[in-house]
């Protein structure tokens, strides 16, 4: 600027001293970059914006997470950068919008939970902490801390999820810490035990302890649990009113990344109700169901026990064989009703004959056993056999009408007679068939010169072993039913003996095959026969241009199962004939199961791979059933006939068929009723949910070419 000065001319200049303002500013300049440096380090976006939410700092975690570069964010305003939505989508106006908020409030903000929107769109949960920016007491701005929470997020949502499953399970849940000290429990442990939740959290589990198990159950509990980090099985526990329960119980160990033991978690469940219906189960299984008596397996059972305890103590007992002179007669005559009255009157009889500790068995039909054990002589088993002949002398009263029975008994003696089972009962069975053959209504010991039925035997054993060379033996099948369609959809193979001057029927030569071990070589004749026949029907099916969805069964022995290269030869004969495996089904009874449970269900398994179905025969006979049957590798369980036969007008039998098809079907199993002759039978059958039906009712067993016409002319039962 000019002037004058002193009448000349002169330039006027101003200085200002600026090393404050240039102070000030390099001290800005550090303030930046050391909040850039700190807020690139601290795991969080960070974000500054004025009072207007125009954005003046980001750092680079925001930006990141935000999917714009910082410079792309400074300058622009927050709410319609990345703030404009709510989370299911819908516009988030800016009167709502909770930076504006805390600046017209002036109030800081904590773990505040909320959304923010990306670069490309997506929303994403963030947890926000806000503080305002001021000076000299008025607000200039705020700096929002903020971090992506989708993965809690995630986490709670599991955690709620878990929550409400526990909260909501049938089973009783506990979880205790590393001292075993109840911490959580869910309401169903309230329901089943009685204790609130209140009264059991800082408690231990031992408040449900019952004293029902020693010391030892305890410590191989624990032991389990610290070498594996699980313990499951049953226990008997306590309630809270003092009731005694059984319960399935799951102790699993909670490890931390250390493998340290920091929880426990316990899972149960009441049993009370299986514990019941297995009771009754295994007691219609052990017991005949029209007179209450033990059944021929409880006998059998009981007869083994026997065997020990005489051996041991060099004690006698005696075995009578009982069978019912001309009872056909009066079924014949008077009726089946008139019948099972006569069979239960005499089971009464012979009770009352016998002592209390003796047993008194009815192994089927007409024919009882009495067990009469620590006997000093033979004289002693003779006056139980009077005495039941004697009491049978009085008759019977059925409607008005008198019943008399009259029995033949066979009487074996242990040591003398039989040091097992099967001598025991075969050498009672050929005494009582001694007293028949000598006019009946009496009592016979065992002697050495009863052997007309060894000699028969014996002449079946030696023509049964010429029988498959000289084509006397033939395969019959019996269909099976498909209850919903009335459909074939399976057949068992049964073996027939035709021989040129009669048939033998297989309840008299099986036994003698079985005890020979002949039964292998029939088991495997059949199984080679049966595989023939599926070809023929697969070869039907394609002239037919359909595939075959019918299932073979054939029935394997204890002694099959047995065999060491049973898998192989089975395996092979499929192979050879080019079958399909699943068209197979192996039948095998209870029986021949238990001699060797484990054994059996690898072969089973074995089977299983190959492809083949497994069914078990005669369920519900057997008297393993309960313990064994989710341990073995089936598809199918077979309703033996006996509870078939009396299921019209017997509720035992009935509750039985109906237990048996419940279980089964809880477990995925198919079930299959043999021995269905009536209409009344395959209704009742229908309504409890069976599956399958076998039995003259559809058919008796047929010859192959019979079996084929059935399949061709599509020959089905009427259901309805």
């Amino acid at each position: 600027m000019s002037t004058l000065y002193q009448g000349r001319e002169a330039r006027v200049t101003a200085i200002r001293d600026i090393t404050e303002r240039r102070r000030v500013e390099a001290d800005l300049r550090e303030s930046e970059k050391n909040l850039r440096d700190i807020t690139s380090t601290i795991g969080q976006g960070v974000i500054v914006t004025d009072t207007d939410l125009t954005i003046t700092f980001a750092n680079p975690e925001a930006a990141r997470l935000l999917g714009w570069g910082e410079d792309e964010l400074i300058g622009e305003n927050a709410h319609t950068k990345f703030h404009y939505l709510n989370p299911d989508g819908s516009p988030h106006p800016l009167k709502k919008c909770i930076a504006l908020n805390i600046v017209k409030a002036g109030k800081d903000l904590f773990d505040f939970e909320d959304s923010f929107v990306r670069k490309d769109g997506a929303i994403f949960p963030i947890s926000l902490t806000s503080t305002c920016l001021k000076k000299e007491g008025k607000i200039t701005g705020i700096v929002m801390a903020f971090y992506d929470i989708t993965e809690r997020k995630r986490i709670q949502e599991k955690l709620q999820l878990a929550s409400m499953v526990v909260n909501t399970a049938t089973e009783g849940v506990v979880v205790t810490g590393a001292d075993t000290v109840i911490e959580s429990v869910n309401p169903a442990f309230t329901h089943i035990t009685g204790y609130s939740a209140q009264e059991a959290v800082g408690q231990k589990p031992s408040i449900l302890r019952s004293d029902r198990h020693d010391k030892q159950f305890y410590e191989k509990m624990w032991e389990s649990i610290v070498k594996t980090g699980q313990w499951q099985g049953e226990i008997w526990n306590r309630r809270k009113n003092g009731e005694v329960f059984p319960e399935r119980l799951t102790i699993t160990a909670i490890k931390d990344s250390k493998n340290n033991t920091v929880k426990y978690a316990s899972v149960f469940y009441d049993i009370t109700e299986l514990k019941q219906s297995e009771k009754e189960i295994e007691y219609k299984a052990y017991h005949d169901a029209l007179t209450g008596l033990p059944n021929r397996q409880l006998f059998q059972d009981r007869l083994e026990q026997a065997i020990v305890r005489a051996r041991r103590a060099d004690s006698m007992f005696a075995v009578l064989f009982i069978d019912l002179d001309d009872f056909k007669n009066v079924n014949d005559s008077l009726g089946h009703a008139s019948g099972d009255l006569l069979l239960q009157g005499i089971a009464i009889r012979l009770v009352g004959c016998a002592r209390e500790e003796d047993t008194v068995s009815r192994l089927g039909g007409d024919e009882f056993t009495i067990i009469i054990e620590n006997i000093g002589d033979e004289q002693e088993a003779a006056n139980v056999a009077g005495r039941v002949i004697a009491s049978l002398e009085e008759p019977f009263n059925y409607k008005n009408e008198d019943l008399y029975a009259a029995v033949s008994i066979g009487i074996a003696v242990y040591p003398a007679n039989g040091a097992t089972l099967e001598e025991l009962i075969k050498n009672a069975d050929i005494a009582m068939y001694s007293v028949k053959n000598r006019g009946k209504n009496n009592y016979s010991f065992f002697t050495s010169e009863m052997n007309e039925k060894a000699v028969r035997r014996i002449e079946l054993w030696k023509n049964l072993r010429q029988a498959i060379d000289k084509n006397e033996l033939k395969a019959y099948y019996q269909p099976k039913i498909d209850m919903e369609t009335g459909e074939i959809v399976g057949m068992e193979a049964l073996i027939r003996w035709i021989r040129p001057d009669g048939i033998v029927y297989p309840d008299e030569f099986i036994p003698v095959a079985e005890d020979t071990g002949f039964i292998v070589e029939l088991d495997e004749w059949m199984f080679c026969t049966a595989c023939a026949f599926i070809k023929k029907i697969d070869e039907r099916s394609a002239r037919l241009g359909k595939k075959n969805n019918v299932k073979v069964s054939i029935n394997f022995s204890a002694r099959d199962i047995e065999r060491p290269n049973l898998i192989s030869n089975v395996r092979n004969i499929i192979t050879g004939n080019g079958i399909d495996p699943g068209c197979v089904e192996i039948e095998v009874t209870e029986s021949a199961i238990i001699r060797d449970i484990d054994r059996a269900v690898d072969i089973l398994s074995d089977l299983r791979e190959i492809g083949l179905d497994i069914s078990i025969d005669d369920f519900g006979t057997g008297y393993s059933s309960l313990n064994y049957l989710t341990k073995l590798p089936i598809n199918a369980l077979k309703i033996d006939r006996a509870f078939i036969v009396d299921i019209e007008e017997d509720k035992n039998a009935r509750t039985v068929a109906k237990a048996i098809t419940a279980m089964a079907s809880e477990l995925g199993l198919t079930v299959i009723a043999e021995g269905v002759e009536t209409r009344a039978q395959y209704d009742f059958l229908y309504s409890i949910g069976c599956d399958q039906v076998q039995g003259y009712i559809f058919s008796p067993p047929a010859p192959e070419d019979e079996m084929l016409k059935m399949l061709e002319e599509g020959k089905a039962l009427q259901v309805t």
